[in-house]
């Protein structure tokens, strides 16, 4: 691989990147409806997704530039039967001090003892509801079950921290947050609630606002400002007596990008440099057509460099964006 020293991958905002997202599948065994359209079958094909070799060295470049967290992503990451080898060959790289792993949990029973064993430490676990009903009606598939004991298992193995997301949607989950707060509180997760954002399946979003469950969670639990490891957008706050511990993830009615430091790899290799963005960077198809790694590093700081300074998911839209199991969570 090519000598990197320059370490300080910027936009022209100013802003630093050392955080890559690396979707590993567009493929999911859920069909939540904020994420997935109903009849989508346009799935990439299989032969283009990157193997762990191809995976470690895009990774292994993104490091030489100075990014040190990678979170695997899907898609759901779990459907890959070699998810193990990836994280392996991603940990062998230097510069890469964190792994962690989103997943929907429906078989992180069956993985989690490899996967800790290969490296991940964080978890991020999507779970909009604790109620039968309405996990299946959100997701398409009546499992709460194996989710819920998948995290069970992964909490007792010694995954931390791990967190619970939950996308508020308005008559669906939005009277469940106080239930999800004592969930998570009696099982020392932390809960990070996300605001519907208009991609994919959900071009068209009533969103609900957290602001106002902001209010009411401070009121209730004297909740206060917190520092929590991870390098996302979430915003904190936690209990005095530290039992409880909620993010607030607020692309709509309170923009983060001004401090954006991520990147996000699909599963064939393209780059995204942001949600919003129409287009992306073929890096893996480059890759395979032979490109050097000094073809391939331009190329990274030329699409970083004309990251827009922020997204407009609240302006009117002549187009369709890409749904988030291609983007990568």
């Amino acid at each position: 691989m090519a000598a990197m020293n320059d370490r300080n991958l910027a936009d022209r905002h100013g802003r630093k990147i050392d955080y890559l997202r690396v979707s590993v599948t567009d493929r999911c065994d859920l069909r939540c409806n904020y994420c997935i359209p109903k009849g989508h079958r346009e799935f990439g094909e299989r032969s283009g997704v990157l193997d762990a070799g191809e995976f470690a060295r895009l990774v292994g470049l993104f490091a030489g530039l100075g990014v040190s967290r990678v979170r695997l992503t899907g898609g759901e990451p779990l459907t890959r039967a070699d998810l193990v080898p990836i994280v392996e060959a991603v940990g062998t790289i230097a510069g890469i001090s964190d792994i962690s792993l989103s997943t929907n949990a429906t078989r992180l029973a069956g993985r989690a003892a490899a996967l800790l064993a290969a490296g991940v430490r964080r978890l991020n676990v999507s779970l909009d509801s604790l109620r039968r009903e309405v996990f299946a009606g959100v997701t398409g598939r009546d499992c709460l079950d194996d989710v819920l004991h998948g995290l069970e298992l992964a909490a007792g193995l010694g995954f931390a921290p791990i967190k619970i997301n939950m996308v508020v949607q308005a008559g669906v989950n939005d009277t469940e947050v106080g239930a999800m707060v004592d969930y998570c509180r009696r099982r020392g997760f932390v809960l990070r609630l996300i605001e519907q954002m208009p991609v994919g399946a959900a071009e068209k979003v009533d969103f609900v606002g957290l602001q106002a469950i902001r209010r009411e969670l401070v009121e209730t639990h004297g909740l206060v400002d917190a520092l929590v490891p991870g390098g996302g957008p979430a915003r904190y706050l936690r209990s005095p007596q530290g039992d409880i511990t909620v993010g607030f993830i607020t692309p709509m009615s309170q923009h983060f990008c001004a401090t954006c430091n991520r990147l996000r790899l699909g599963a064939d290799g393209s780059l995204f440099t942001c949600l919003d963005a129409a287009g992306s960077v073929p890096l893996g198809a480059h890759m395979r057509g032979g490109a050097s790694d000094e073809v391939l590093l331009a190329m990274i700081r030329a699409a970083v460099w004309s990251r827009p300074a922020e997204h407009r998911f609240d302006a009117p839209r002549d187009r369709s964006i890409r749904i988030m199991a291609v983007t990568g969570g």
